[in-house]
């Protein structure tokens, strides 16, 4: 290797400036007559790396090829900002009662070795490594310390994991890691608050971070609006999108270990008139499936579910808007269907919790598998028991349909406002009315209310106008625990928590039967049923005003006045 070669390779793998290059080189390392500079150029090199390793053992430094990043304590770096410590070129490595061991590409960077001197109060040993090296340690190292920022909850190392690599940190900016600490942060306190959906809002100025908690959307923070393009693409490559592609709505999945917890997020990005709109749905896949008679249902209702539920064929649909725990119902119906001689098969978008016993197959839409293709191969397969995620296309409906005609017991989800309104849904995706009507057993349509807080709940006498809202008298609700919200640090002053269930179950009767052969209206049905007994949604929401677990508010909000 030529002696011009040298300031050329040193210069790329370690941040000495050139006169810094030449000052080392004419320099005598020994006492013979002869500079470092002529004992490198007579010796051959395969790579920078050996060059740099060789020339430190002239000048009796000690050089590291290979750093063991997890060995590096977070706790060293924690008052030395990463953009001091790339732009330096200086990481602590560790550390001795009287000494502190740092990495650097610039031995003779004696202004930052000064500088750890003066925080630690020790003597520094410098180890010299690359640029390239050093560099990813950093990042690694601060990666690794990723505390909260100033307002949320400290992270500690063991109590946030991803499941896979996420990030190729060797290509990291400077600003990463405060956006990495930023968005841990975010992922982590949503986790804690147990939020179900993280909302990341780009405006002009600003951009607002929001929580959705028990139903309701909350203003968390607004990062500032430098960061937002950081932001979203870290959020982006952890979920493995496309990060140029900033012009057209992704979806994709963050796995993550919280706490000990498998948090499965779901994310969404749309373009938006000020950038990129983010929101992710957090799933909590280590949550055992909740039981029936534990999820608000009153027993009536749940009697004759059961009923439904034990029948060998015929379908049974649950509906509702998103987020009102439709999943959760037919998990539970599962969890007490499955049994050793009973075979069961799921198609699902996705699969939030996996019940073993059970075959749960994932819709994957890019290479064809459907909800109707997993249906129709699922006959296939000796089925006792179907759930489909979602009946949303002529094809899928049919099929289930005719799945049940078969002799198979069908669950699935359809969305609808209430129990009548499904009829009309089907009818209007192209079902026949016929085949509507002779195969479902009957419909579920539930809605979530949020809980009195039993820490500062209060009574409250209703007024007229509430009353009449509700339908009660004033004789009625005498008797009554009706109780208002409050608010305490048990709740975060909210004055609720939790969620609970009110919902209606329609059984399909002859009646009923006639109405849907007919084409009628959702409302026709409904009021016929009404008739016949049928509790509503209202009805169901009442008896929980009345027992104190939810507020008049809750109900009205979340629920239309009954015909």
């Amino acid at each position: 290797m030529a002696q011009m070669d040298i300031p050329l390779l040193l210069g790329k793998s370690t941040t000495l400036t050139t006169d810094q290059i030449k000052s080392v080189l004419k320099n005598p390392a020994t006492s013979r007559p002869v500079s470092v500079g002529e004992t490198l150029s007579a010796r051959e090199y395969s790579t920078a790396e050996d060059l740099v390793a060789d020339l430190c053992r002239e000048l009796g430094l000690d050089f590291v090829k290979d750093i063991a990043v997890s060995e590096i304590s977070a706790d060293l770096v924690r008052d030395i900002p990463i953009n001091y410590a790339k732009t330096q070129g200086v990481l602590p490595f560790k550390e001795e009662p009287d000494t502190l061991f740092a990495l650097t590409s610039n031995p003779v960077n004696t202004k930052a070795l000064d500088d750890l001197r003066a925080l630690f109060g020790k003597r520094i040993k410098p180890i010299v490594t690359t640029t390239q090296r050093l560099q990813d340690a950093i990042n690694r190292v601060y990666e690794k310390s990723t505390s909260n920022l100033s307002g949320m909850d400290e992270i500690e190392d063991d109590e946030m994991d991803l499941e896979d690599p996420i990030i190729d940190l060797l290509e990291a900016g400077e600003d990463d890691a405060p956006v990495i600490k930023l968005v841990n942060s975010v992922l982590f306190r949503a986790v804690k608050e147990k939020a179900s959906d993280i909302h990341m809002e780009p405006y002009e100025k600003d951009m607002a971070v929001r929580y959705r908690i028990d139903g309701n959307l909350y203003d968390i923070f607004k990062p500032p609006k430098k960061l937002q393009n950081a932001i979203t693409s870290r959020i982006k490559v952890m979920a493995n999108l496309n990060i140029a592609e900033k012009r057209l709505p992704q979806d994709g999945r963050i796995p993550l270990k919280v706490g000990g917890k498998d948090i499965d997020i779901r994310l969404s990005t749309v373009p938006t008139t000020f950038g990129e709109r983010i929101v992710m749905r957090l799933q909590d896949k280590s949550s055992q499936v909740r039981e029936l008679a534990h999820a608000g249902f009153s027993q009536e209702l749940l009697d004759t579910l059961d009923d439904m539920i034990e029948r060998s064929y015929g379908i049974l649909l649950v509906t509702g808007p998103t987020g009102s725990g439709k999943s959760t119902t037919l998990y539970g119906c599962l969890s007490k269907l499955n049994k050793p001689d009973i075979n069961i098969l799921t198609i699902e978008d996705p699969v939030e919790q996996r019940i073993h016993g059970i075959g749960q197959v994932q819709v994957n839409a890019k290479i064809g598998l459907t909800f109707a293709a997993g249906l129709r191969s699922f006959l296939r397969q000796d089925p006792d028991i179907i759930m489909v995620g979602e009946i949303r296309d002529l094809e899928t409906a049919e099929l289930a349909i005719n799945s049940s005609l078969t002799g198979h017991l069908v669950l699935s989800t359809i969305h609808a406002n209430d129990a009548a309104g499904a009829f009309p849904r089907l009818m209007d995706i192209g079902a026949e009315p016929f085949l509507i009507a002779t195969s479902i057993l009957g419909i579920l349509a539930q809605r979530l209310v949020r809980v009195l807080c039993p820490h500062c709940k209060a009574p409250h006498t209703p007024s007229q106008f509430e009353l009449d809202s509700l339908g009660v008298t004033a004789a009625e609700a005498k008797g009554a625990n009706i109780c208002k919200a409050m608010g305490c640090e048990h709740c975060g002053q909210k004055g609720y928590i939790g969620r609970t269930i009110i919902a209606e179950l329609l059984p399909v009767t002859d009646d009923i039967r006639s109405l849907v052969m007919q084409r009628k209206d959702g409302n026709t049905i409904k009021k016929l049923a009404v008739s016949k007994g049928f509790k509503t949604f209202r009805d169901h929401g009442i008896q929980k005003v009345m027992a104190g677990i939810t507020t008049i508010e809750e109900l009205l909000t979340n629920t239309q006045i009954d015909i």
